[in-house]
C-alpha cells in the first residue's frame, strides 16, 4: 500500500494556475488545507483565482519562458513545501503544416519552462532538507503521433526531465512525482477538430492529480484505460505502430 501523504498546513507553488487544470488543482488543494501560490503571466486571473481559494493563497506573476522572471518569482514565493508545473500551451500541427514560432512556443513553456522552474526550486529544497516537485506531461509523449509536431515532443521531454530527476533522487528528501493526463476540456482541447475519447473536465482531472500527489508512487498515467492504449504503443514494432497510428 503506497503511502498517504497529507497536505494540510503545506505550503505549495503552482506555476500555470490561471485557468484549466491548474486553477481546478489549486482550488482543490486549497480545500485539502495546502497553502496555494498561484503563478501565471496574468495578475487579474491569479487576484481572482486568490479570492475563491478557500484556504489561505498567494498570486506572483511569472513568465516561465524568462529565466530572470522565474527566479524573481521563485525569490519572491519564499520557501515552501512543493512545487506543481502546470504551465502549458498547444497548437495542432502537421510536419506539412510546420510554424516553427509555434513549435518553438511549445518548447519553451511545455519543457524548458518547467526545468527553469525546477532549477529555481530544487537548491532551496534540497537545502531545507524536503520537497516535492509534480511535473505534468501527457499520454501524448509516450510515442511521437500524427498532428502532433512540437506539442509530442515537448511532453516526452518534461516526462524525461521526471524520469532522470527520480534517478536522482529517488529516496532522498525530495519526492518526484509525474502525472500523464488524457484529453482535458480546455481552451487547449477546444482547438482540436478531432473526436476526443474519454474527454475530462479539469475538475475530475484536478481531483485525479491531487489523488496521485498523496501517494507514494512516482507515475500516474489517466483515464486508467485510455492510457493502456499509449502505454502499449511502446512495446510495439515500428512497422506496426504506424501502420496503426501514422497520419493518412
Amino acid at each position: 500500500m503506497a503511502a498517504f501523504h497529507s497536505l494540510k498546513d503545506r505550503r505549495y507553488w503552482l506555476v500555470g494556475a490561471s485557468e484549466g487544470l491548474g486553477r481546478a488543482l489549486a482550488l482543490e488543494m486549497s480545500r485539502a488545507g495546502a497553502e496555494v501560490i498561484v503563478s501565471a503571466r496574468t495578475q487579474d486571473r491569479l487576484d481572482e483565482l486568490v479570492t475563491e481559494l478557500p484556504g489561505p493563497g498567494l498570486a506572483v506573476t511569472v513568465d516561465v519562458t524568462d529565466r530572470a522572471s522565474v527566479e524573481a518569482a521563485a525569490q519572491e514565493v519564499g520557501q515552501i513545501d512543493g512545487m506543481v508545473y502546470l504551465a502549458g500551451v498547444y497548437w495542432p500541427m502537421k510536419a506539412q503544416d510546420w510554424d516553427n514560432a509555434h513549435a518553438e512556443a511549445m518548447a519553451e513553456v511545455n519543457y524548458i519552462g518547467a526545468s527553469r522552474v525546477v532549477g529555481a526550486v530544487i537548491g532551496p529544497m534540497l537545502a531545507q532538507g524536503h520537497g516535492h516537485i509534480v511535473l505534468t506531461g501527457s499520454l501524448s509523449g509516450f510515442r511521437g503521433l500524427p498532428g502532433a509536431i512540437g506539442y509530442a515532443a515537448s511532453k516526452a521531454g518534461v516526462m524525461a526531465l521526471a524520469e532522470s530527476m527520480q534517478a536522482d533522487l529517488k529516496g532522498s528528501a525530495i519526492r518526484v512525482q509525474l502525472v500523464n493526463p488524457g484529453f482535458i476540456r480546455t481552451r487547449l482541447t477546444d482547438k482540436n477538430d478531432f473526436s476526443m475519447p474519454f474527454i475530462m473536465e479539469p475538475e475530475a482531472a484536478a481531483r485525479e492529480m491531487l489523488a496521485h500527489m498523496r501517494t507514494g508512487r512516482f507515475k500516474k498515467s489517466f483515464p486508467t484505460l485510455f492510457s493502456l492504449l499509449f502505454r502499449g504503443s511502446q512495446l510495439l514494432p515500428d512497422w506496426a505502430y504506424y501502420r496503426l497510428f501514422a497520419g493518412r
